[in-house]
Formats: C-alpha cells, sequence, structure tokens
C-alpha cells in the first residue's frame, strides 16, 4: 500500500491539507454535550492514556513495543485515545507509523498528539541554535498529521523571568505555528520545567504568540514548589487545547496524594475545557498498571 493510499484508508487525510486552514476535524476532540433531558449526566471530559505512563515497560522492560500500544490502552485500560512521546518511536519510519495506525485502528484507538522532547531549544541564545530546534520538529509534524493527531507538544526552554528568552520562543513558536497550520495541527506548550513551568512567563509567551493554532497542555504536576499550581494551571487553561493529570499515589480512600483531583478539575470544568484529560502515571510505590487503573477511577468520578 502505498502512502496516499494509506492514509485513505486511514483517515488521515489531514496530512495532505497543505496550507488549508486549521479543520474543524482535526481539532482537539471534544466531550460530548449532555443532552436536554438525558437520565444522568454524560461526563464532561474524556479520558486518555499518556505513553510516559507505561515507560518502564518499554524502555527498561522491553515489553510494550510501541505500536501494541492501542492494543494495552483499549484492552488493559478500557481506554480508547492515547498521547505519544517521541522518544518512545523505535525509529520515526513511514513503515513504524503504518504499524502503529493499523494497531490504533484494529483496537478503535485515536493518537491525540506526540510529546516531543530532545530536539533543541526553542529559546536558544543563537539564532542558528534557534532555527535548527525549529527545524528538528518539522518531522514530528509530519508524522503527527499521518497519525491523525491534533497537536505535538514542545518544551519552551527559556529561563524564568527573562523577557529576551520570552521573545527567543515566541520566535520559534511563531514559525513552528505557521508550519503546524499548514498540516492543520497545534503546537502545544506544557509546563514542563524552564520558564514555562512559571506561569507569568508561559502566558506572556502565548499572549506574545497570538496564533489560535498555539496553546498550552496544562500538567497537574512540574511546577516548582514555590509556584501555586493550581494558580498556574487555571492561568494555562485559556491557552488549552489538551490537560494532562499527572499522578503519583494514591490513598485509602483512592485520592491523589499530591494534588487535589477535584479542585484542578473543578478550575478545568469552570475554564470551559471539554477535551480529553490524560492520565500520566509517575508514581513509584504501585506498578505502572495499578496507578493508571486508579487514576482512572479517580478521573471517572469526577467526570460527571
Amino acid at each position: 500500500m502505498d502512502r496516499r493510499e494509506f492514509l485513505k484508508v486511514v483517515g488521515g487525510a489531514a496530512a495532505a491539507a497543505g496550507a488549508a486552514p486549521l479543520l474543524a476535524a482535526n481539532a482537539p476532540a471534544q466531550a460530548a454535550p449532555v443532552a436536554a433531558g438525558a437520565a444522568g449526566a454524560a461526563p464532561w471530559f474524556s479520558i486518555s492514556l499518556a505513553g510516559w505512563s507505561l515507560h518502564r515497560r518499554h524502555f527498561s522492560e522491553g515489553k510494550l513495543p510501541l505500536a501494541d500500544f492501542p492494543r494495552v490502552a483499549r484492552e488493559e485500560f478500557g481506554i480508547g485515545a492515547i498521547e505519544l512521546v517521541n522518544t518512545m518511536f523505535p525509529s520515526p519510519t513511514w513503515r513504524a507509523q503504518q504499524e502503529l495506525l493499523a494497531s490504533a485502528a484494529k483496537h478503535d484507538v485515536k493518537v491525540l498528539l506526540i510529546m516531543c522532547d530532545a530536539e533543541g531549544d526553542l529559546s536558544a541564545e543563537r539564532d542558528a541554535d534557534r532555527l535548527q530546534a525549529v527545524a528538528n520538529h518539522r518531522k514530528w509534524l509530519e508524522i503527527a498529521a499521518n497519525l491523525g493527531c491534533h497537536s505535538i507538544r514542545v518544551n519552551t526552554g527559556g529561563r524564568p523571568g527573562t523577557p529576551v528568552d520570552q521573545q527567543r520562543c515566541i520566535d520559534s513558536l511563531k514559525r513552528l505555528g505557521e508550519m503546524a497550520a499548514e498540516r492543520s495541527l497545534h503546537v502545544l506548550c506544557e509546563n514542563h520545567w524552564g520558564m514555562s513551568s512559571y506561569p507569568d512567563d508561559l502566558v506572556a509567551v502565548m499572549r506574545g504568540v497570538a496564533m489560535s493554532n498555539v496553546g498550552t497542555l496544562p500538567d497537574f504536576g512540574n511546577f516548582p514548589d514555590d509556584v501555586d499550581r493550581y494558580a498556574a494551571v487555571a492561568a494555562m487553561l485559556p491557552f488549552a487545547k489538551a490537560v494532562s493529570a499527572k499522578c503519583h499515589d494514591f490513598d485509602a480512600e483512592g485520592r491523589e496524594t499530591r494534588t487535589d483531583y477535584a479542585r484542578m478539575l473543578g478550575l478545568v470544568r469552570a475554564a470551559g475545557y471539554r477535551g480529553f484529560v490524560g492520565i500520566e502515571y509517575e508514581g513509584e510505590r504501585l506498578s505502572e498498571a495499578e496507578g493508571i487503573r486508579a487514576a482512572k477511577r479517580l478521573l471517572e468520578t469526577l467526570s460527571t
């Protein structure tokens, strides 16, 4: 099967959209609204699974090939949407993409986004380094389009409270946003260290970029101790196209021990976000599978 034929089969028409405007079909998916008069409330968000939740099984144990991730998400956890990490790709070949998409189609799993690490500093001091970092992300935009994703997640880099780094990052993100728009994709900045974990810096960058397809991916963790994570997430939410429910451990009542999920999701709901909330388990006490299941149970209790 050649590339064009394969894209037709898997519904990857967005990858061939060229310079068309951002397509609604490739926008971040939204949870179904509650029908008038429905008996009981429908979930206001959908649950996805971040690939990093299974990084030990993938990297250390070598028991989770990337192409098997959709099956594991569906069969082991009953989750129908996944978020990938670029470092989990054995290689970004066309064959690897075919295998992953075939698996996703077989198990009825959506591939939502690719989290991109180790591709350069978007806030680097040297112009050449920044331009190289932007260029390094191009292949992930292509792969994301091929997989039917709505976004890639990038790292801002940069030093907190440094306006010149903000401006450098703004320039890089504008370039990436233009490249992404040609492929009907979004570019998202997670609070993933550097200046991105400080809400004033990240909001300044978002306002400086001012592009509809450049936004945020608020993570419930990844904040320094001197940052109020609830206020920080609230500041990021107006620009959010995805949300990451970071979790580490759970108490006897099933509550996450580091983050008040009810409070955090209350902020998410109040902001009008109605997309996917991704489980990202990073704990040690529970196994990866136990941690994912505990997070899913908690999210389900708070989804209506």
